[in-house]
This record gives C-alpha cells, structure tokens and sequence, in this order.
C-alpha cells in the first residue's frame, strides 16, 4: 500500500496492525486485480503488437543472422513508433550481442530483442516517490486533450482508495470549462478542491492550494495545468512560474511533476515532452490512452530519447485502468505472453 505506510493519526501499534491487516487484504486481492489488469495490457496492445512484434517475427523466421536483416528491422521498429534514435540503439545492441554469442539462426534474435527493451525500460524506471511529509504535492503538465483531467481523477481515486485526504487545484484557469470538469470530478470523488475564476492567475491557485493543503490537513495536492502550446512562450513561462510559487511555498521540491502523454499521438509525444521538460523538471511519464493504439512503440522512445521513467500507464476508462508502469509486464503482454 502506497499511502498507509506514511501517514495516519492512529498510535504505532494500531498503525503496524492496520497495515499488517491491509498488507494481507492487498495480498488476496491483488493477483486478480493484476491479472485484470494484464489482460487489458495485453488487449490495449494487440494493434501495436501487429505492427512491432508480428513483423518481426515474420522478419527473424527461418532467416540467417545478417546486415539486411539488421536495416530491415530497424525500419520496423521505426515504423512502429521506437524512435529512430530508440530503433538504432535497439539494433545496435542486436548486433553487437549476435556477434559476441555467435548468434546465426534469427529466431534466436527475439528473446534479445525482449531483454533489451525491458533494460532501456528499466533504466530510468521509477514508481511514483513515496511521500516525505505532507502534503504529498503532484503537478501534472501535457498539451490539452492528453488526458490530464481523468488522469488527477484516477489518481484521487487511488490515493482516496489508500484513505489518503486528497485535495485538488484547479490550475488550468484557461481553457474553457477545465475548472467546471474538474469540479465534477472532485464531486463525484468526495475530494476538495480549489479553484479561482477562469482566467485567474495559475500561480495564485498554487498559493491557495498550498496553504489550503497544509490548513485542512491533506495528505496529496494534486494541481492541474494549463496545455496551450499554441502559446509556447506564455505556457513556459506560467509553467515554470506555478512550478516556482509552489516550491517556495512548500520549501522544498515536489514530490512529482507528471507529463501526461496520449499515446495515440506517437512521435509528436517526444516533441511534447522536450517542450514541457524544459519548461519544469519533469519526474516522469503518465502514458494515457495505450489501448486500441498502433503506436505503443513510443514507451520506448520517451523512456529513452527523454530520458525519463515512464510512472504510469492507462488502459482504459475506469479508475483501475490507470497503473503503476511495469516494463517486464509491458514487454511481455506485448509479445503476448501470459
């Protein structure tokens, strides 16, 4: 469990066997929840892994290990959405292994090809912090229509779940109707939130929502931002004056700084995460939308071209369909192993 383990108003000995007891609760139920969870994982994938993982079988069956089965293959992983960069590197590795374990038969090139994706992964692979002291402060940043509203509201969801105190902020002041749908959300959750006009300062909800954690006794903030990049400069310069105000009011960093990514938009989510990694120190990827989309390929393209750890991963519209990023789970239910 996430959020017990932190905080509570319970003595140390009510505290240890209220855990105990929600550690064995998370043990019977928790199977299940991930076998569902990989089933949809692996449903969401199936396009993605006609596209990557079908070609390359089709490309490593009853082929000799040579240089035209190389390029071929990196025009594969490009195709499906890797990243040239991401595609290159993954060939190289190919390569360079085949040559060392005197590989000759193809087929034999795809259970590397598995282990090096799930080491790009895991290189930079990292869940979400756990909490230092309260409030548990998330900002969560990415172009409009990425995702980012549902995103807070499945993590309210799972942090109300852990009988944390959730409190959101209504950060993106300028789009139309965003403070109203959030407000929705908030509702149908139970959560407070905190919100200004629309138009309002960004940076001034921040505030508010800082202090308002820290005098109603919230355990997590989640605060909401604005995605205008047709503003580029404005959108930077409110990022990063937000991402400032709640620094300095926290004195300290946050604790996460979440890029929500539509996994639907491919190669423009590489663009995008330059974008916003430039604007604030992004901690990590909330990857939304993965089912039903051809391009699943691009978790390996942001895991390396963005040096960042994809955190989490949607795979459907229900609160349970946003969850912690494997990458040894992502790999295998992309090749279609149970």
């Amino acid at each position: 469990m996430f959020w017990k383990r932190m905080f509570g108003g319970r003595s140390t000995s009510e505290q240890e066997n209220a855990q105990q007891e929600a550690v064995q609760e998370s043990e019977r139920q928790e199977p299940a929840k991930e076998s569902g969870f990989f089933k949809k994982l692996m449903s969401g994938l199936e396009k993605t892994k006609q596209q990557l993982v079908s070609r390359v079988e089709q490309l490593t069956t009853g082929r000799k290990v040579d240089e035209e089965l190389f390029t071929e293959l990196e025009e594969v992983l490009i195709e499906a959405d890797c990243g040239v960069n991401t595609a290159l590197l993954l060939v190289d590795q190919l390569r360079e292994r085949a040559r060392e374990e005197k590989i000759t038969a193809a087929e034999e090139l795809r259970h590397i090809l598995k282990e090096e994706m799930v080491a790009l992964l895991e290189k930079n692979a990292a869940p979400l912090k756990m909490p230092a002291e309260k409030p548990y402060v998330i900002m969560m940043v990415g172009v409009n229509g990425a995702g980012k509203t549902t995103t807070i509201a499945k993590l309210a969801y799972r942090f109300k779940q852990e009988k944390a105190k959730v409190l959101l902020a209504a950060g993106d002041t300028f789009r139309a109707g965003a403070i109203e749908q959030l407000g929705v959300w908030a509702n149908r959750l139970g959560v407070e939130l905190i919100a200004h006009q629309e138009g309002s300062d960004p940076a001034a909800v921040a505030f508010d929502a800082i202090n308002a954690a820290r005098a109603r006794g919230s355990d997590v903030l989640i605060i909401d931002t604005a995605g205008r990049l047709q503003t580029k400069v404005n959108l930077m310069s409110e990022l990063a004056k937000v991402h400032r105000v709640v620094q300095r009011e926290l004195g300290r960093d946050l604790d996460e700084i979440l890029l929500v990514v539509d996994a639907t938009t491919g190669q423009n989510a590489l663009s995008q995460g330059k974008f916003f990694r430039d604007a604030v120190p992004v901690t990590g990827i909330a990857l939304t939308k993965l089912d039903g989309t051809a391009k699943g390929g691009i978790v390996l393209a942001l895991a390396h071209e963005l040096d960042l750890a994809v955190k989490l991963v949607g795979v459907g519209e229900q609160y349970e369909d946003l969850q912690d990023f494997d990458a040894r789970a992502f790999v295998s239910a992309l090749f279609g192993e149970a």
